[in-house]
């Protein structure tokens, strides 16, 4: 059994869909409205249990019938929410149950996220979407606690003693959200879990320590903000692999861009952990694209790799 550990927020968001970008001190009637779970490792997560279930099968014989879906990938989410009985987090678990393909057996653990007793509200995010451009605005407001350095030890080390010490099966992906915080906690797992694997996000280029952060890790994703389309660079090959947004050229339908980037994430945390001895990595990047691709032409998440129908075998 792998583990694949993501940190980074959850976020309750609002989505305003307007006709166009509101003027300064103006009014405008919004076309629609969505509230869902956000957060760019929760969207990563909802993808990937969409996506692990799919790898899952335990090989047979010829003669034997199907058995029962086995995930041989355990994702886990680290993130600071409300009060445990608070409507804000019912909702927010609620989401990954419903997201999955087989909501009686729970994919995600969520065992590992952080309760701040005195708080009743999620982090949450309001999003103007222009129907113009496509554009998106997003203005965030969190009230609750961060993680602390001694927090995140504290849940890697209670982690260790229940799987064994096995680090060697453990993947912890970061979000980049706070630097500082984010490098001590990797560098406590480059001594405490030598032989595990980290990957971070790393989303905004004026960011101090993001740098420092990218040197730490075994893996980082870069936003768009750094570079246009899908590029990766495998070390210490030195291959360089680039891959545009829309290989075939073909006109799209964009309705809906966000989570976009934690879907192209979601797409290479799965080749990476479950296809590494069979995909390339240019593979890997062509098929996360392609998963990146289908999410902006549709609403939300749900039923995202069913209506792809998944370009590569997987």
């Amino acid at each position: 059994m792998r583990h694949l550990i993501l940190t980074g927020a959850c976020y309750l968001d609002t989505i305003l869909t307007v006709p166009h970008f509101p003027e300064e001190d103006s009014k405008l009637r919004a076309t629609s409205m969505q509230v869902r779970r956000g957060g760019n490792c929760p969207n990563t997560l909802e993808v990937l249990q969409q996506l692990l279930p799919l790898s899952s099968h335990p090989p047979r014989a010829a003669d034997e019938k199907d058995t029962e879906e086995v995930i041989t990938v355990t994702p886990h989410l680290i993130a600071c929410l409300p009060n445990a009985q608070s409507t804000a987090t019912r909702k927010i678990k609620s989401s990954f149950a419903h997201a999955q393909r087989r909501p009686d057996t729970p994919i995600v653990d969520l065992s590992r996220c952080l309760y701040r007793r005195e708080h009743d509200e999620a982090a949450s995010s309001y999003i103007i979407r222009s129907g113009q451009t496509g554009s998106r605005t997003i203005v965030n407001f969190n009230d609750l606690p961060d993680m602390t350095v001694a927090e995140f030890q504290d849940i890697a080390d209670n982690f260790a003693r229940e799987h064994g010490g096995n680090d060697n099966d453990c993947w912890w992906h970061f979000e980049g959200r706070i630097p500082d915080t984010t490098l001590r906690c990797i560098q406590y797992l480059r001594q405490a879990q030598p032989a595990c694997t980290i990957s971070v996000e790393v989303e905004k280029p004026g960011r101090q320590g993001l740098v420092e952060l990218a040197a730490e890790s075994d893996v980082v994703f870069y936003s768009r903000s750094w570079a246009e389309g899908a590029s990766a660079l495998s070390l210490p090959s030195g291959e360089y692999m680039h891959c545009p947004a829309n290989p075939s050229g073909k006109d799209i339908l964009v309705v809906d861009t966000i989570g976009a980037g934690d879907t192209f994430i979601a797409g290479m945390l799965y080749g990476l952990i479950c296809h590494n001895d069979d995909w390339s990595r240019r593979e890997m990047l062509a098929f996360a694209v392609e998963l990146a691709t289908s999410k902006v032409q549709r609403d939300g998440f749900a039923g995202l790799v069913a209506a792809q129908g998944c370009g590569l075998v997987i």
